[in-house]
C-alpha cells in the first residue's frame, strides 16, 4: 500500500486511508500539516479522533474543531476515548456562547451526558427538537420527567412524539403534581388535561390515588367517571 498524501493521492483515497487501524509512523501528523485541510474539517475529525494519532497532534486538533464535529466525535464509539472525552469538555466551554438556533441544532444530535443540561433550556424550541433526538428512548425521557415541570418542557412534551405513550403521560401528571405543590407554581391545572386523556379510566384511578395536589387528584378522579366505584373502593377521600 502506498501512503501517499494530497495532491498526490486522490481525496477519496486520503479518506479511506484515514480510517485505516494502523497507518505508518509520522503518517498522521503529516496529513493533519496539509494547508488545504483547514477547509476541511471533517478530515480534521478523523485525524483527530484516529487510535494511533498523538496525543499531543489530538488535543491540538479538538481544539480547531466546531461544535457540530465535537458532538459527532463525541457519540462516535469508533473513536479514541481520550477524543471523546476531550470533546465533550470542549462542547462544555462552547456551550454557553451558542445561540438558541444553535442550540436547537445541537438539541437533535447532543451527546448523552449533554441530555440533562439541554432538557433545562426554557425555550420550548430547543426542547422540542430534543424530544426528536434519535437515541432518546422512553426510559431516558422518563428520567428527565422530574418535579419541577417547567412551561417549556410541559409545551414542548405536549407537542413532541411522546404525547400519546401511557408512561410518558403518567409520569408528566405526577411531575406536574409537585410541580403544583411547591410555591408559586408556573403551571395551570387545565395543562393536565391532554394528559389525562391518554390514560384509560383505570389508569386515572391508579394514578388518583398517588396525587397530593387536590385540585389535580378530584380532576384525575372526575375522569375516571364511572370506573371509580368498582376499580378502587378504597380511594382516599378528597
Amino acid at each position: 500500500m502506498d501512503w501517499l498524501l494530497p495532491p498526490d493521492l486522490p481525496w477519496p483515497q486520503f479518506l479511506r486511508l484515514l480510517r485505516h487501524p494502523s497507518p505508518p509512523r509520522g503518517w498522521l501528523e503529516a496529513a493533519a500539516d496539509i494547508p488545504d485541510l483547514r477547509r476541511r474539517p471533517q478530515l480534521l475529525r478523523w485525524i483527530a479522533q484516529h487510535r494511533k494519532t498523538p496525543t499531543h497532534l489530538r488535543i491540538a486538533l479538538l481544539a480547531r474543531l466546531p461544535w457540530r464535529l465535537l458532538a459527532a466525535l463525541a457519540e462516535d464509539p469508533s473513536a479514541h476515548p481520550q477524543a471523546r472525552t476531550v470533546a465533550l469538555e470542549r462542547l462544555q466551554a462552547l456551550w454557553g456562547g451558542l445561540t438558541t438556533g444553535e442550540r436547537r441544532t445541537f438539541a437533535l444530535r447532543a451527546p448523552r451526558p449533554f441530555w440533562g443540561q439541554v432538557w433545562k433550556v426554557p425555550d420550548a424550541r430547543v426542547l422540542g427538537a430534543f424530544l426528536q433526538h434519535p437515541r432518546l428512548g422512553l426510559e431516558s425521557l422518563l428520567g428527565l420527567i422530574q418535579v419541577p415541570l417547567a412551561p417549556a418542557q410541559a409545551d414542548a412534551l405536549l407537542r413532541s412524539r411522546w404525547r400519546e405513550i401511557q408512561p410518558v403521560a403518567h409520569q408528566v401528571l405526577l411531575a406536574m403534581d409537585g410541580t403544583f405543590r411547591r410555591q408559586e407554581p408556573p403551571l395551570v391545572l387545565g395543562q393536565a388535561a391532554p394528559w389525562i386523556k391518554v390514560l384509560p379510566p383505570e389508569e386515572r384511578l391508579i394514578l388518583a390515588s398517588r396525587l397530593g395536589h387536590p385540585p389535580l387528584r378530584r380532576m384525575v378522579r372526575t375522569w375516571a367517571g364511572g370506573w371509580r366505584a368498582g376499580l378502587d373502593p378504597n380511594l382516599p377521600p378528597e
